[in-house]
């Protein structure tokens, strides 16, 4: 309850604020609480992921960018009345959805029927890999966390070229750096 109730602060201050660099700084404090949740999920796998490409690659990713922008938030010219009102429409969709979802964390689950005994008694046979999480993610999800992993580096590149590009840009005007005299 704690981590979810600092979440929400961080949420919120998220929202209010027009401070650009603080707003990074959140985002990286709450990736990293996301992190400390997926681990009390036991997920430490997604955590990993969280906490290196969430708080890790993103904020500093960020930072790069308001270093070669502005740090202050416009102020908005209408009321967020509507974002407000479909964020809320939308949220209430979302909890109405997991109202037919069985209890959280038991065995017996549908989606525990199916692929994960087969997992559990051919994984150390068929890949050799002592972990079945590590099997699975590695194994027989292989391309698609390969996929993930490329899909990640792309994006870094490109935010890499277009910060590069607004640097050659800004520097285009100036004596002594290929602009006119």
């Amino acid at each position: 309850m704690v981590l979810l109730t600092l979440l929400a602060v961080i949420t919120i201050g998220v929202v209010r604020l027009r401070n650009l660099f603080a707003v990074v700084i959140l985002g990286g404090a709450y990736s990293f609480l996301m992190a400390s949740v997926m681990i009390v999920l036991d997920a430490v796998d997604v955590a990993m992921t969280e906490a290196s490409v969430g708080a890790g690659i993103s904020t500093v990713l960020m930072l790069g960018t308001l270093y070669l922008t502005k740090t202050e938030e416009v102020r908005p010219v209408h009321t967020p009345v509507l974002p407000l009102f479909v964020a809320i429409i939308t949220g209430a969709v979302l909890v109405y959805g997991t109202l037919d979802l069985p209890p959280f964390g038991i065995a017996d689950a549908p989606i525990h029927a199916h692929v994960a005994p087969y997992y559990f008694q051919n994984s150390i046979p068929e890949t050799g890999v002592p972990n079945v999480v590590t099997s699975v993610l590695a194994s027989y999800r292989g391309y698609d966390t390969l996929g993930e992993t490329s899909v990640i580096f792309c994006a870094g590149i490109a935010v890499l070229m277009l910060l590069k590009g607004r640097r050659a840009r800004k520097g285009a005007g100036k004596p002594g750096k290929g602009g006119k005299a």
